[in-house]
C-alpha cells in the first residue's frame, strides 16, 4: 500500500494508533547500535529500544509495533543467546509498547501505573488540536503486569537499572531509564531529535511537565552520559540541553502571548514560533505545536484541560 510521506512519518514517529496498520512493515529493518557497557539500541519503527545485554540475560526498554516482534527478536538473538528477562515500557504509545503481547510470553512488562490505565481503557491521544489519535483498549497481553507509581530497579547484568518516573511530560505515565553502569540513559519521548515533540495533552502531558522532568533528569545524570532519544541517533547532554532551552523559549512566547489576551489564532497568524521555525516537521508543524503549548498552559491556569479548535 503506497502511503504519503506524512502518514508515514506518522507511523514512525507518533504513537499513531489508527495510522499503524497502514504502514509496510515487511519492509523494516533493525539496525543495532552498541551504545556504552551492556546496553544497545535498537531501531526500526516507532520508538527506540534499549537492551542491556549480559549473562543473567536482556532487560528490554520499549518494543516498537507489534509487526516487528520477530524482527526485534532476530536482532537480539543476533547480539546474545540469553533470554529476554524483562520489559519495560517509558510510556503508552503503541509504537513503544506494541510488542508487548508478544514479549510477554517470555518475560514480564514493567512500566508506570498509568501505563497499564491507559493501555486498559483506550481513549484519545493528542495535542488538543489538530494532531488526535484514538486507540482502543489493548488485550490483556498487553497490558504490564508489573507496575509502580515512583520508580523501580531491576537488578541484572551487574547493572541497577532504575526506571523513574516523570509525572506529566510527554503523557501522565513516563519514565526514564538509567543504567548506571554503562552510564546510558533511555529518555523515551520526553527527548526526541526530531523536533518539535509530541506531547500527548489529551493523554495526560504538559510542556511545564516535560521541561521539569527533563531538567531534573539533566542534574542528575553525570555529564558524559550516553542519551537513547525516544527517537533519533544517540545523543549527549548538549543535545539536552539545547532541546530543553528551545521548550523553554516557545513556552515563554506563548506565555507572554497569553498574558496579552491573544487567541490561539492571533498567535498563528502573527507566527510567533518562526525563530523556531527550524524545528517545524511532518509530524509536529509550526502551528501543531503552537496549539500544543497554548492548550497545555490555558488547562494548567484553568486546572484542567480545555480544547481550543
Amino acid at each position: 500500500m503506497r502511503i504519503t510521506r506524512r502518514i508515514a512519518m506518522l507511523a514512525i514517529l507518533s504513537g499513531s494508533f489508527c495510522l499503524a496498520q497502514d504502514k509496510d512493515f515487511s519492509k523494516v529493518e533493525i539496525k543495532v547500535t552498541k551504545v556504552a557497557g551492556t546496553v544497545y539500541m535498537l531501531q526500526g519503527a516507532g520508538g527506540n529500544i534499549g537492551a542491556s545485554v549480559g549473562d543473567d540475560g536482556i532487560v528490554v526498554v520499549d518494543d516498537q509495533y507489534a509487526p516487528l516482534a520477530d524482527k526485534i527478536q532476530a536482532a537480539l538473538k543476533g547480539i546474545t543467546d540469553r533470554p529476554v528477562r524483562f520489559v519495560i515500557n517509558t510510556h503508552y504509545h503503541e509504537d513503544h509498547t506494541g510488542g508487548n503481547e508478544f514479549f510477554q510470553k517470555q518475560a514480564p512488562i514493567i512500566a508506570h501505573d498509568n501505563v497499564r490505565k491507559r493501555l486498559a481503557e483506550g481513549g484519545a491521544a493528542g495535542n488538543g488540536g489538530s494532531v488526535h489519535f484514538e486507540h482502543k483498549p489493548a488485550a490483556a497481553g498487553v497490558l504490564p503486569i508489573i507496575t509502580f507509581d515512583h520508580d523501580v530497579t531491576v537488578h541484572l547484568n551487574g547493572e541497577d537499572i532504575r526506571a523513574l518516573h516523570f509525572p506529566a511530560g510527554h503523557t501522565d505515565g513516563d519514565s526514564v531509564i538509567y543504567f548506571p553502569k554503562s552510564n546510558v540513559v533511555h529518555m523515551g519521548d520526553d527527548f526526541v531529535t526530531y523536533g518539535f515533540p509530541f506531547i500527548d495533552v489529551d493523554g495526560g502531558g504538559s510542556i511545564d511537565g516535560m521541561i521539569d522532568g527533563v531538567e531534573k533528569a539533566v542534574a542528575q545524570l553525570p555529564a558524559d552520559v550516553k542519551v537513547i532519544p525516544g527517537h533519533g541517533p544517540v545523543s549527549n547532554l548538549d543535545d539536552v540541553r539545547a532541546y530543553v532551552k528551545m521548550l523553554k523559549d516557545t513556552r515563554a512566547v506563548v506565555a507572554d502571548g497569553l498574558e496579552k489576551k491573544m487567541t490561539l489564532a492571533q498567535m498563528k497568524e502573527k507566527k510567533i514560533l518562526d525563530p523556531w521555525k527550524k524545528y517545524s516537521g511532518d509530524f509536529i508543524s509550526e502551528d501543531a505545536f503552537l496549539e500544543t503549548l497554548y492548550n497545555s498552559l490555558t488547562g494548567q491556569m484553568n486546572g484542567k484541560f480545555i480544547k481550543h479548535n
